[in-house]
């Protein structure tokens, strides 16, 4: 069964060096597929199709990582999902590894009653018709991937307004306690998710589909 470990509450940089790290060690069959699952404090960080002149708030660290994506916000209520996956056994497909995280996210929130899906040419998951309430930005080094999702649960939504998340205004982020009128704390989402990362990875790999290029949600 692949393995989860829950870091709790972690700074940003010895959190991505950590996980850079893990990422290595899979390459080198010393861990097996790994789901990391953690808060970060307050941090912006900008993927690889984001740039320079991108918005962030004032007295913010920015990072920019190798992810897929543009920018988003990072702050504690959030629940953040790291899969260190090596995709050699599944074929090698990105793109439908990046489907399968979203649909970790969707299954979890299902659980929990908040319906949510994906939507035509944008990134992520969505609840509503246009409500985004988690982000997906992947990066792939040696078919090991690395970065992951990050779910809004119970953060403050305001920071996302200063900064065009995934270039888009921010205004359209939401969360699970938004969606259900209540405080949700982050805890009630580690199971659901735990569950869903089981129910896709637990199993032997299907059939190999083809090698996808580009690995940005």
């Amino acid at each position: 069964m692949p393995d989860v470990r829950e870091w709790g509450l972690r700074e940003y940089a010895p959190a991505l060096e950590a996980m850079r790290a893990l990422r290595a060690a899979r390459q080198r069959g010393e861990v097996g597929d790994t789901l990391l699952l953690l808060e970060h404090p307050p941090v912006v960080t900008v993927g690889v199709q984001g740039n320079e002149g991108e918005p962030a708030p004032e007295g913010l660290h920015v990072y920019r990582v190798e992810r897929g994506g543009k920018s988003t916000y990072h702050g504690p209520g959030q629940l953040v999902g790291y899969p260190i996956v090596d995709l050699g056994p599944r074929g090698r497909d990105v793109r439908r590894f990046v489907r399968e995280v979203e649909q970790i996210v969707i299954d979890a929130l299902a659980e929990v009653g908040v319906p949510a899906g994906r939507r035509e040419g944008r990134r992520g998951v969505w609840t509503g018709t246009e409500r985004k309430i988690a982000s997906v930005g992947i990066a792939v080094e040696g078919w090991i991937t690395f970065h992951g999702f990050a779910l809004n649960v119970v953060n403050d939504l305001r920071p996302f307004e200063l900064i065009q998340p995934c270039g888009f205004d921010g205004r359209i982020m939401t969360s699970v306690s938004r969606e259900l009128g209540r405080p949700v704390p982050v805890s009630d989402l580690v199971a659901p998710v735990r569950r869903a990362w089981d129910a896709l990875f637990g199993a032997p790999p299907g059939a190999p589909g083809p090698v996808a290029a580009v690995a940005s949600a």
